[in-house]
């Protein structure tokens, strides 16, 4: 079969899978012009869409772009820094310089420090060897933080594309679509203006005569739970607003379950309390330790539910770590799910979770 393009991005047309780059219905195929629906929907409608990309045909596309002038903004999920955080980043674009943007800071509790919070996220990227100009909080569905950000991106482009990087999930297109809006105060900037189409993937959004913003595809981590779970389990899985903490008060020899995706284990410890911060929809079951795993295999996908049957299909086993936790105000972080904070510290909790979705240790912010 012959190779088709899409006209508006370059990228390879293709009919089989919806979330990744090219994709068309093949009604479409037979017209004069094709576009990929990512490029219709931005030229119709005015929206971004994102798509998946895997790390490695990410590094090879942007490969075109890393000795280019431009600003890089890369965009992460709040509720999951973790997951979200592009580790790989420095590797992938060069020597860019980074705005750091922590996306849906909506769904944190409204007592949230958001100078600590900024803090951490610093020190986070400085792990991580990301060297950020500065960092951003932002709601991309409120519009909070915009206008500070969009300030700063015409300080840090220097008159140059900007870039604008993310795995997938985090909000992305949505933020596109307003920094378009916030930037040139009207909706129709994408189709009067429309279609340079250069670098194969990315979708160029005009700034000026010059320059543009570049979307660029959404980069796949396999360590998120959202790539092992139904649409359905995920829209239940995804803060939609703002969350509420959840407090249990454990004795050792407890389990609380996260409907039956994940489950936490205190393992030994003085009775304490258990912080948890996950989305409202999302069911906590405690029990005791000594019965969590009949528990599971007898009522995972009912009692403890999500997941759901199309999420059984594919979700890995649970993997089980155990952590020695001596510092107050630890948090033990399930990647795309959420977080347990523990107050008081001197515990032993054991956290099971999907395989290769791993758990992780940090310090709360909060």
């Amino acid at each position: 079969m012959e190779k088709i393009y899409c006209q508006g991005c370059g990228a390879l047309i293709q009919s089989t899978n919806p979330d990744e780059v090219g994709y068309t219905p093949k009604s479409t195929l037979d017209k004069e012009s094709v576009l990929c629906k990512r490029c219709f929907r931005l030229k119709h409608y005015n929206e971004i869409q994102d798509v998946s990309m895997t790390d490695d045909d990410f590094l090879t596309m942007v490969s075109q772009i890393r000795d280019t002038d431009g600003l890089v903004v890369h965009v992460i999920d709040i509720f999951d820094v973790n997951g979200s955080m592009i580790k790989s980043l420095p590797r992938i674009i060069g020597n860019k310089s980074v705005l750091l943007v922590g996306n849906k800071i909506d769904l944190l509790p409204k007592s949230t420090n958001k100078r600590k919070l900024t803090q951490w996220l610093q020190a986070t990227a400085n792990e991580a060897g990301i060297k950020v100009e500065g960092i951003y909080l932002i709601s991309s569905v409120k519009g909070y933080g915009l206008a500070e950000l969009t300030e700063a991106i015409e300080k840090y482009r220097n008159k140059s594309d900007v870039y604008i990087v993310g795995t997938t999930n985090v909000g992305k297109s949505t933020f596109i679509n307003r920094l378009i809006q916030q930037s040139n105060g009207v909706n129709d900037v994408i189709t009067t203006s429309y279609f340079p189409g250069t670098t194969l993937g990315f979708i160029e959004i005009p700034l000026d005569s010059d320059t543009s913003i570049i979307d660029t595809p959404g980069i796949v981590n396999k360590q998120q739970i959202a790539h092992y779970i139904s649409d359905n389990d995920l829209k239940l899985i995804t803060p939609n607003k703002e969350i509420k903490p959840r407090v249990y008060q454990l004795n050792d020899q407890q389990t609380l379950y996260f409907g039956g995706l994940a489950r936490l284990d205190f393992v030994k410890g003085e009775r304490q309390s258990f912080v948890c911060y996950f989305s409202n929809d999302l069911t906590i079951h405690r029990t005791k330790l000594e019965k969590a795993d009949q528990l599971l295999s007898e009522h995972r996908g009912g009692l403890l539910s999500p997941p759901d049957e199309k999420s059984l299909e594919i979700l890995p086993k649970l993997t089980e770590s155990t952590y020695r936790i001596t510092d107050k105000q630890t948090d033990i972080v399930f990647p795309g799910l959420g977080w347990v904070t523990i107050p008081s510290g001197n515990v032993t909790v054991a956290a099971h979770s999907p395989k290769d979705v791993n758990v992780s240790i940090r310090r709360s912010f909060l």
